[in-house]
């Protein structure tokens, strides 16, 4: 495993439950060296314990082990929040319960989980001690939770644990998806038309416009990549219609009068909204623009820092269009970085950026993040076509 992925390129599993359940000494047992404190005194664990782990064939994971849920004092109500805010960015949870068995407090924690829609297996700890009740498995039956019991002491049951959170783990961070190769077929013709302005680094093609040609090499496709000015001429060229057209999301104004409707069209970034994550929320969260009001505040959310240019898709040129198109006095916020702020409930839509810098993992991170606080999310691809009038012909494919 490299130690130089990214923490926010990693699966992230969070051991959770009351004090005193034992959830350090499991993290121990399942990545198999002393990385957490153990003691009998409850409360041990304060701030959130981070380790990484190779999880196959999951790839790299990481373990937080928090503070319980049952902490007290003002320390301890910090120490809560905290283990709160790992949640919001937890893929995969496991409830450590201790030889108590599954307590009222333990119950109501297990509906939070569910209710923010987080994966989880309620893991029974201390099976050296006692087997869990028949109440308790009855329950976990009833409610369809994954569970087992396991001895993170003896180390029992650890091995299929570690395949329990496998088995819980969403599709999406499993399986690799197509960028354009399931839209087109071998033979076809695919027309990638690639502007070249300020923000098109020198001398290459930014990485969506890679990827996508390689797909149609590998699919034996016909590519044609042209500029947005050479577009009719290049149509015009062609013996056979393309199958596909694919542009720069700020030329899709211009490419859809181009473009036959009966030609399907799509854009660079929309796949990628696709690709990296998941393009029914993001359309969702675009049409949430019709829903601004005065005093709304829209977060511009940007995976890298870069250098900004007077024409800047994200700080520029997207608030110009947003206002223009509502007619709202709105306040834009832009964030660079791996975490969203704290207060993003205060926000009323969240603009990302195509995240050809991220993996999946992480965009999908970001995107459960906005969906547990209730925050409609959508990426610069999907918000230019929205607000260019062009959204439900550019996804019509897609879906």
């Amino acid at each position: 495993m490299s130690v130089k992925t990214p923490r926010g390129s990693r699966l992230v599993i969070a051991l959770t439950g009351r004090r005193n359940t034992g959830k350090s000494s499991l993290i121990n047992a399942l990545i198999g060296e002393e990385v957490a404190i153990v003691s009998e005194v409850a409360g041990t664990t304060t701030d959130p314990v981070v380790k990484t782990y190779e999880l196959i064939p999951v790839g790299p994971v990481t373990f937080y082990d928090t503070a319980g849920i049952d902490d007290v004092g003002e320390i301890g109500k910090k120490r809560v929040s905290a283990t709160k805010k790992i949640l919001w960015r937890t893929d995969v949870a496991i409830v450590v319960i201790d030889e108590k068995g599954i307590t009222y407090e333990d119950k109501n924690f297990i509906k939070n989980i569910a209710d923010l829609k987080i994966p989880f297996v309620v893991v029974f700890n201390k099976a050296d001690i006692s087997e869990p009740s028949s109440n308790d498995i009855v329950f976990c039956n009833k409610q369809k939770i994954p569970h087992i019991s396991v001895s993170a002491s003896s180390g029992k049951n650890i091995d299929e644990l570690r395949e329990k959170l496998i088995s819980v783990t969403p599709k999406e961070f499993t399986e690799e998806k197509p960028l354009a190769s399931d839209l087109f077929e071998k033979g076809d013709t695919v027309v990638c038309v690639t502007p070249i302005d300020l923000s098109a680094p020198k001398g290459r093609l930014i990485l969506p416009q890679v990827q996508i040609i390689r797909e149609i090499l590998d699919g034996n496709a016909i590519g044609v990549i042209l500029k947005e000015t050479e577009l009719e001429q290049g149509l015009a060229n062609l013996k056979n219609k393309p199958a596909l057209v694919i542009t720069d999301s700020q030329a899709i104004g211009k490419v859809s009068e181009i473009v036959s409707k009966d030609i399907n069209l799509t854009t660079f970034s929309v796949l990628y909204a696709r690709y990296k994550g998941d393009i029914e929320t993001l359309v969702e969260g675009a049409r949430a623009v019709d829903s601004l009001k005065d005093g709304d505040k829209v977060l511009i959310g940007e995976a890298c820092s870069h250098h900004v240019q007077e024409d800047d898709i994200g700080r520029v040129k997207i608030p110009k269009w947003i206002k223009k198109y509502t007619g709202k006095n709105i306040t834009f916020d832009v964030f660079s970085g791996h975490d969203f702020p704290e207060s993003l409930e205060e926000y009323s839509l969240v603009i990302h950026c195509g995240a050809c810098m991220l993996n999946q993992m992480e965009m999908m991170h970001r995107i459960n993040e906005c969906k547990r606080r209730s925050v409609p999310i959508a990426n610069y691809g999907v918000i230019i076509s929205k607000l260019h009038g062009v959204l439900d012909r550019v996804v019509s494919s897609l879906f």
